[in-house]
């Protein structure tokens, strides 16, 4: 998979914060929502993948709404770089807001990003956010504490349901010791936590925990370290970048050719980085997905325009139905207003509505439901998605392996089964 810009020129599309172009209409007008998302840094893969799908996304919204706009403009999006660093996507995001004037913001793509964005930034100005990707339960926690005030959503499940969910897969597959290295941030902090509580409850061992920095020229010392009591496993949490050097080092340390990894990990570059043949007994979680025909054109669609990254790149699903779902929302609200594109984005996934689905015919049937003032449910390339009272979503969890260089999904954990291990955990 090769980069969708270069790094050059993705930070000087950032720096320029140009709105991003999209599909010609009639309208005269342009609806512009912010972006800020990591191009650049330990997630730049992430937000490179879902800056495309948002731009898919609103292409074809717009080529739905015809002449008619969505509520009476095209859709556009001001695409940020994060840099992966929360101090610098704070500064984006408050000028998008304070200059731009801007009702709603799509990002971040990690949780460290994320967080300071909602509590300094979108919650205090009364903004919606919407991320693909963040998945820390710290989100949650601010939810419940009132701290994100209603503006904060996502399109991907919490830490706390994943970290349980890989724990039970640990065990299922024979991984009861093993050794765990992690990124330092909320992210890796809250899952380690969220999988030891789990893991040790369901009678797994772990040897050692090693936490690291991100974007280090080296990873030898922490690999190192994470190896003292010879484990026979690696449980990795982290990104991709990093990902490859520390599993490569792990590699080429001696390590055992036995890993856990995160949903970060499900990615084609990174295998390639690493070698296939040294991931054979690989495994890995990630949100779960149903296929529906959102599904289909999405995978269609998206290589064909993303400049490299193929449909199951990591955050590229999840980032579509965020800005599907976004648009449907200021269709919907009739007016590109904060407060009634936030109250909107739960009409258009109203569980009793019509069911829609993305592409041509499914958003024109959306835009057709809303103008006639009928409810629908949109049913993304995730499934059927619905936020709770703190913007959560919840679904099921795919398990899947690396085999012959590929990403092989082994099966699906509903959400009965992650609680069915959470009733039993200790309090």
């Amino acid at each position: 998979m090769r980069p969708l810009l270069s790094i050059t020129a993705l930070a000087t599309v950032a720096m320029a914060a140009t709105t991003v172009p999209l599909a010609a209409q009639a309208q005269s007008c342009t609806h512009t929502v912010g972006m800020v998302v990591s191009l650049t840094g330990a997630a730049g893969r992430f937000g490179q993948a879902a800056s495309k799908s948002v731009e898919l996304a609103f292409n074809e919204l717009n080529k739905a709404a015809g002449s008619s706009g969505i509520a009476g403009c095209k859709l556009g999006f001001d695409l940020r770089d994060a840099q992966s660093q929360g101090s610098v996507a704070v500064d984006q995001a408050r000028q998008l807001v304070d200059l731009k004037k801007v009702p709603a913001i799509i990002g971040g793509i990690i949780s460290s990003v994320s967080i300071p964005i909602v509590t300094s930034v979108t919650a205090p100005a009364g903004v919606v956010q919407i991320s693909p990707a963040s998945t820390s339960p710290t989100l949650t926690k601010l939810g419940n504490e009132g701290k994100t005030n209603g503006w904060f959503f996502r399109t991907i499940t919490s830490d706390a349901l994943q970290g349980t969910a890989a724990a039970k897969y640990a065990i299922d597959q024979g991984m009861k010791t093993l050794a765990i290295i992690h990124v330092n941030n909320d992210f890796g902090v809250n899952m380690l936590a969220e999988f030891r509580r789990a893991f040790e409850a369901l009678g797994g061992k772990i040897v050692g925990v090693t936490p690291y920095n991100p974007q280090q020229a080296s990873y030898a010392a922490e690999v190192t370290n994470a190896l003292k009591g010879d484990p026979p496993a690696l449980y990795f949490i982290g990104y991709p970048g990093d990902g490859t050097t520390i599993v490569r080092t792990w590699v080429q340390q001696g390590g055992p050719q036995k890993f856990l990894l995160n949903d970060g990990m499900n990615a084609a570059d990174f295998i390639k980085g690493v070698g296939p043949q040294f991931l054979a007994n690989a495994f890995g979680t990630s949100s779960g997905t149903t296929k529906t025909p959102s599904t289909e054109f999405f995978a269609s669609a998206y290589p064909a325009m993303s400049g490299g990254f193929d449909a199951g790149a990591p955050a590229a699903d999840r980032a579509f139905d965020a800005g599907a779902i976004l648009g449907l929302a200021i269709a919907h609200a009739g007016k590109f207003e904060a407060a009634a594109i936030r109250d909107s984005i739960r009409k258009v996934t109203d569980p009793a509505g019509e069911v829609v689905h993305a592409g041509p015919q499914g958003f024109a049937r959306a835009l057709q439901l809303i103008k006639e003032k009928k409810p629908l449910r949109y049913v993304g390339v995730i499934g059927a998605v619905g936020f709770d009272k703190n913007g959560d979503v919840v679904g099921p969890f795919r398990t899947w392996r690396i085999a012959n260089g590929e990403v092989t999904t082994v099966g699906q954990m509903s959400m009965e089964d992650v609680a069915a291990v959470q009733a039993k955990l200790p309090k």
